[in-house]
């Protein structure tokens, strides 16, 4: 029997670029329609390599091959708020970070969505680490924090993303409920919009936890 967990954060009014308004409603038409204000990188979402590079691939020219498929899940829960994820915490896993690989950070950091310090004091992904998943040609990583480096430091944000995206990396941010998880490999879905140019989408996000039956 197949088990389903969902990975996304649920999309709301108020939440960091996401704004609703009404267009039709049941008593003026009899039925109910919104207008969706959307950040192309609100909640849990996936960055084209458009996002940091110019000129390059966008989200409807994206490998979709790399959204679906086998990840590994790799335990990072032990992480300090802040702290750099470096080689040397994902050597214990080195043999499954190998061409093609998916892989999936486990820090726990969503459970701080709703708290003061979620985009402030999560822990990120190092520039030598970026650079080590190129190296070894990984296809997609996914986290549990709202991006893979600090957004209170320009040129990490730029270079750590700018690594990654570089080498046709596909990234996934703002995953959640990761310790929902009772293995270390699934089945991972998070497909974007098919948007024309675009740099970004929310996704959502699934793992499968054995095999999917009729």
């Amino acid at each position: 029997m197949a088990r389903i967990v969902d990975l996304s954060l649920t999309l709301r009014p108020g939440m960091q670029g996401v704004e609703y308004e009404d267009q039709s409603t049941f008593a003026a038409k009899g039925w109910h329609t919104r207008l969706l204000h959307l950040h192309s990188h609100a909640g849990t979402h996936l960055d084209a390599p458009a996002h940091f590079l110019e000129g390059s691939l966008t989200l409807e020219n994206l490998s979709l091959e790399k959204c679906i498929g086998p990840a590994w899940v790799i335990d990072l829960s032990f992480l300090r708020p802040r702290e750099l994820i470096t080689v040397e915490h994902l050597a214990p896993h080195a043999s499954k970070v190998t061409q093609g690989a998916r892989l999936l950070l486990r820090t726990g950091w969503s459970a701080h969505a709703d708290l003061p310090d979620y985009r402030t004091h999560f822990p990120r992904v190092s520039l030598p680490l970026a650079e080590w998943f190129a190296q070894r040609g990984i296809s997609l990583l996914g986290v549990e924090t709202p991006a893979v480096a600090s957004m209170d430091d320009r040129e990490e944000l730029i270079s750590v993303h700018q690594a990654l995206l570089h080498a046709e990396i596909v990234i996934v941010e703002g995953l959640a409920n990761l310790t929902a998880l009772s293995t270390d490999q699934v089945t991972f879905i998070a497909l974007p919009l098919k948007l024309e140019g675009g740099d970004g989408s929310p996704v959502r996000a699934v793992a499968i936890e054995g095999n999917i039956s009729r």
